[in-house]
């Protein structure tokens, strides 16, 4: 398998969608959709979406079937970022290369940009329900994945530890809730869809957990060796804004293992799928092994 060249044609076909799902309506001030679409657009992975996907695929189903869920995700991780960019949380002026929402649009603009994809995320999955139980569990999962038990709570304990050293357990605490939890949903919401069992669930949680915490580490590990051209945003803003990361706690070297073990460990649980599973195989080595 051609891991970039299958990532590409998802990416494609997830940026469809969401092209539609983004159509300025009448009576809609044009200004809130050209700061929705702005941050949409700005040249993201499609990480969560594409996770989505491939946890659907893996169960038995079609990606016609999760993309509305898939591209929920998506806007709901996108309404987050504007949110952190903001003065009152990290501050950032560059994403993905450009300028982030509120130095183009002002604070005000960006704030209820990122509140419209949040809530535009909640109406797209509501149509959904009507095709059974399996949505209604899938939804269920990604809003508390996106709640104060997942991403909100661990942004919460960001700003709570923010010029604090704080130990190994709180660090793996916030981020399994500020950046895992979403990354866990996007996988199992996709394969809820796809029709998964019990015991294909309990190995993609587990799967997701660790792949959720080792991106979060080269996360950590590219604010401090990346490039920024690459990246397409500022390193070192972690150290900056005196944030505790595992680079910080645990040190480089040891992080970068970490990295590695986890990687292991997460394509382990992927064994009892054999050959279903090579997408995310090797869409596991993709991301720990990423620039950017």
């Amino acid at each position: 398998m051609d891991i970039k060249a299958a990532i590409y044609d998802r990416k494609q076909y997830i940026d469809d969608a969401l092209d539609r799902y983004l159509e300025r309506k009448d009576g809609v001030p044009d200004k809130i959709y050209q700061g929705m679409r702005y941050s949409v657009f700005a040249g993201g992975k499609r990480l969560r979406p594409i996770l989505a996907v491939g946890g659907c695929e893996l169960c038995g189903g079609r990606i016609e079937d999760v993309l509305p869920v898939a591209c929920a995700i998506e806007l709901i991780h996108t309404y987050s970022l504007v949110h952190d960019d903001l003065p009152a949380l990290d501050n950032d002026d560059y994403r993905r290369g450009k300028l982030t929402s509120h130095k183009v649009f002002g604070e005000a603009l960006a704030i209820l940009a990122g509140d419209a994809l949040l809530n535009t995320a909640y109406e797209i999955m509501l149509e959904t329900l009507d095709k059974g139980e399996r949505y209604l569990r899938a939804v269920k999962l990604i809003a508390r994945s996106a709640g104060v038990q997942g991403m909100i709570g661990g942004q919460v304990i960001d700003l709570e530890y923010e010029n604090k050293e704080t130990g190994l357990a709180i660090l793996k605490e916030m981020h399994a809730k500020k950046t895992g939890a979403l990354i866990n949903a996007s996988i199992l919401s996709g394969a809820l869809i796809g029709g998964c069992s019990q015991e294909e669930y309990g190995h993609l949680r587990e799967f997701g957990s660790r792949l959720g915490l080792a991106f979060q580490i080269r996360d950590d590990i590219l604010d401090v060796i990346g490039d920024e051209d690459v990246m397409g945003k500022k390193t070192g803003s972690d150290a900056a804004n005196k944030k505790s990361t595992y680079v910080t706690v645990m040190g480089l070297g040891k992080s970068k293992e970490m990295v590695r073990i986890l990687a292991g460990e997460a394509k382990g649980y992927l064994k009892p799928f054999a050959g279903r599973a090579e997408f995310f195989v090797q869409l596991t080595d993709y991301l720990v092994n990423r620039e950017y």
